[in-house]
């Protein structure tokens, strides 16, 4: 990577997230998908294969989590020392970076391989339990393959490096959907066959940074261990980010199991069945404004580093510009089209067809507000703050849509609709306190800026 890549980031900050954006959007579209049709080959497999996957999923989402919190944290931190034109210190920032992933990925293997079987068997896999050791155990023993990529990437990303921040996980995607089907059924490796079918494909990836990162090494930023000189300031920066990201992925898991509880309190499987289908289908639509958010993260810490105000502004604006025209034209597409696109899911007509367009009606609506949650977050990160960024996702998540959904669904009596709408409600009201709470902030801290 060159130095015009970087004066890129420092210099033309509109250029740069929609340079940054795009192939992220992508990247995630491509990981989304990959899901869809993992869930298709393990269902048509067996029942069992599906539960026990089921089982571990949990897991795998709290490592990613930590990898996609952490690395959240090193492309922050890196990102400043760039707008700061310190490159010496975002080496080293990087090099500390990559020292983190390897600890915390060992960490969690060991950890992870020894409470495994107790975990599963305490949330109930007793009847597919084989299975779900089976596949759990596998994905474990190759949890670097999660920690590594993600931390590389937030790297590669914060020099500018997109291609490589993506290419690999995209490429990863694909060979992933290739060998599920060879490894589930032609090989008859059921649910250890899509296991070894992610394992493999993330090794892939993983090579393909490293050969770039430590082989070729051409990119701007030189992560070698001469380079080395421990921090413990440049520790703390990359956790104290990355560790509130990793929480408020929890936070948000929580809130989403009370929301199946409370469902299935007032009305039963079908209503869960419901809100599961139609909460995957707006999934898909946050995945512009993830991407949007990454990279506002990676322009707005290097305008922040480098006490360029005006920069700083214009990322954050333009951030927020782009992600309320990409959730508003989702937000169309998910109401106009509910009907069609809920046969997805279900038998058009039939009764969870009906509860999957009611609830994707009421529940899409807060995607026209949740641009300003993610670009509050991911600017509060841009600037070290990630403290901050968690304690508005627990007001978010685990008080305004919480009680609001409680209000409307119990206190109001509404019932399954009220659940619908007060989290709406509750997660749009939530997204404009804490976009004022940040106007409110930047401006009380403009003199940060000046010096």
């Amino acid at each position: 990577m060159s130095a015009k890549d970087i004066d890129i980031i420092i210099n033309q900050p509109k250029k740069a997230i929609i340079k940054l954006a795009v192939p992220l959007f992508i990247c995630n579209l491509v990981i989304l998908l990959n899901s869809f049709i993992d869930s298709v080959w393990i269902a048509n497999y067996s029942y069992d294969a599906i539960a026990a996957i089921g089982f571990v999923s949990p897991l795998l989402v709290v490592l990613s989590g930590i990898a996609n919190g952490l690395g959240a944290g090193s492309n922050s931190c890196i990102s400043r020392y760039i707008g700061a034109k310190d490159y010496e210190n975002a080496e080293n920032a990087a090099v500390h970076s990559m020292i983190v992933s390897f600890v915390i990925s060992v960490i969690s293997t060991v950890f992870l391989f020894i409470t495994l079987k107790s975990f599963l068997l305490l949330i109930g896999a007793g009847e597919v339990i084989e299975d779900a050791l089976n596949y759990g155990y596998i994905i474990i023993l190759a949890s670097c393959t999660i920690f590594i990529p993600a931390m590389m990437s937030a790297i590669f990303r914060a020099e500018y490096a997109i291609k490589r921040a993506t290419y690999p996980l995209i490429f990863s995607t694909v060979i992933n959907m290739i060998l599920d089907p060879i490894f589930i059924f032609i090989l008859n490796w059921g649910v250890m066959g899509a296991a070894l079918a992610t394992v493999v494909s993330s090794t892939i990836a993983l090579i393909l940074m490293v050969y770039w990162m430590f082989i070729r090494k051409d990119n701007f930023l030189k992560v070698e261990m001469k380079t080395y000189k421990r921090n413990l300031g440049i520790y703390k920066d990359i956790f104290i980010v990355g560790i509130p990201t990793s929480v408020e992925q929890f936070v948000i898991f929580v809130s989403a199991v009370l929301m199946n509880y409370w469902l299935e309190i007032l009305s039963g499987a079908i209503a869960v069945a419901a809100y599961t289908s139609s909460w995957r289908l707006i999934s898909v639509g946050f995945s512009p404004l993830v991407a949007i958010g990454g990279a506002v993260l990676t322009v707005a810490g290097a305008a922040y580093g480098g006490r360029n105000l005006n920069n700083f502004k214009t990322t954050l604006n333009y951030g927020l510009k782009l992600e309320l025209i990409s959730s508003i034209i989702i937000w169309a597409c998910l109401f106009i089209f509910a009907g069609p696109i809920s046969t997805l899911f279900a038998p058009a007509n039939s009764a969870l067809s009906i509860k999957i367009i009611s609830s994707l009606k009421i529940l899409s609506f807060f995607m026209i507000f949740l641009p300003f949650t993610v670009i509050t977050c991911n600017i509060f990160r841009s600037m070290g703050k990630g403290i901050i960024s968690l304690i508005l996702t627990i007001f978010n998540s685990a008080f305004c849509a919480t009680f609001f959904t409680w209000l409307f669904g119990f206190g109001f009596k509404l019932g399954e609709t009220g659940i619908f709408i007060g989290f709406t409600f509750g997660m749009s009201f939530g997204s404009i306190i804490l976009y004022l709470f940040l106007t409110y902030y930047v401006k009380r801290h403009e003199k940060y800026f000046k010096y």
